[in-house]
């Protein structure tokens, strides 16, 4: 196949390029600012207007569009409109590409997130029952601003009519890999350092999905010719950040984590340029798609997940950072 991914060159989007190429298909990735090298084929775009690029997706199979900026930031009146324009533009660009083309791809994958569900602990949300946040009396504006967001980027993906190519929405869990600079390792960072308790009262539920069943439920949509719409990427298994952490400290093997209150977390937050939604926020979501539909995960538990990436994170980073499992209390 041939698999063209406008804005591949982040974490996920390296994990899909480096799947695909491994796999024997041509990978080519749309970048605003191309890496001096790549195993694949890098082009260049501005991610808001029609150009040369769109040459690649004329007889493309697959296209990925994961184009957005990082929201790992301070959400500034200026940040809050890069984070806007780079989703909305760059789905509504990519679909009328795809409307142009005299020979379209087959499918689009349109990047979306978990996040557009309701902060909520009562029920697990899937597509067909999950309540869309936004309007929870108790939600601050950032989280406001970040489910405006994702209904925005669907809204824009959605717009265009495209009669010869399926459309699926994205909106993916947390994904973890032991890669430098991903969430897990960020994650594990804390815990290393003792400070990997929970996060506020520890109740909000965390979404995540591992690496793997990322990369074969993307293979398993492509396959899947009768599935549209929006599909949650995310473990059958969310669970609450108390829980979540207490079993990262428990298979990397390690005692101590420090509990972080809110008050501190606002104020790391703030010190470090990012928001506490990130850590706050319950995201209960499950996928309801994927699981009647058949989709068997590699890694439906988070204890095995995280065994998996403890272990692999070691192996990348020299035996120094090993050492034996001792038993581990929680906080």
């Amino acid at each position: 196949m041939k698999i063209v991914i406008p804005g591949g060159t982040g974490q996920v989007g390296t994990l899909l390029a480096r799947a695909f190429a491994r796999d024997g298909h041509e990978v080519v990735v749309l970048s605003r600012n191309p890496p001096s090298a790549a195993p694949w084929r890098i082009v260049n775009w501005d991610a808001s207007s029609i150009g040369g690029w769109t040459d690649e997706l004329e007889c493309a199979d697959v296209v990925v569009n994961l184009a957005g900026r990082n929201v790992n930031c301070r959400y500034t009146p200026y940040n809050r409109r890069v984070i806007m324009d780079s989703r909305v533009n760059s789905a509504r660009v990519v679909g009328e590409a795809i409307a142009r083309c005299g020979r379209p791809p087959r499918i689009w994958l349109q990047a979306s997130t978990a996040t557009i569900y309701a902060h909520r602990f009562d029920a697990p949300n899937d597509e067909a029952t999950g309540i869309l946040g936004g309007s929870e009396p108790d939600a601050p504006d950032t989280w406001r601003f970040s489910i405006d967001v994702a209904t925005s980027w669907e809204r824009a993906a959605c717009a265009v009519e495209l009669r010869h190519t399926r459309r699926v929405l994205l909106r993916s869990a947390i994904t973890f890999n032991p890669d430098h600079g991903s969430a897990f390792d960020i994650l594990l960072r804390l815990v290393r350092l003792g400070l990997g308790g929970r996060s506020g009262n520890g109740l909000q539920y965390v979404s995540w999905i591992h690496e793997t069943d990322f990369i074969r439920a993307v293979y398993w949509l492509i396959e899947k010719d009768s599935i549209e719409g929006a599909v949650n990427l995310a473990s059958p298994n969310p669970l609450p950040n108390a829980e979540f952490m207490r079993t990262l400290r428990e298979e990397w093997g390690t005692r101590v984590g420090l509990p972080s209150p809110g008050w501190l977390l606002e104020i790391g937050a703030l010190a470090i340029r990012t928001e506490t939604e990130l850590l706050l926020k319950s995201r209960r979501v499950v996928p309801g798609i994927l699981a009647r539909r058949g989709f068997m995960f590699e890694f439906p538990a988070w204890r095995g997940a995280a065994r998996d990436l403890c272990g692999r994170w070691r192996e990348s980073n020299g035996a120094a950072n090993s050492r034996a499992k001792p038993a581990a209390n929680s906080s």
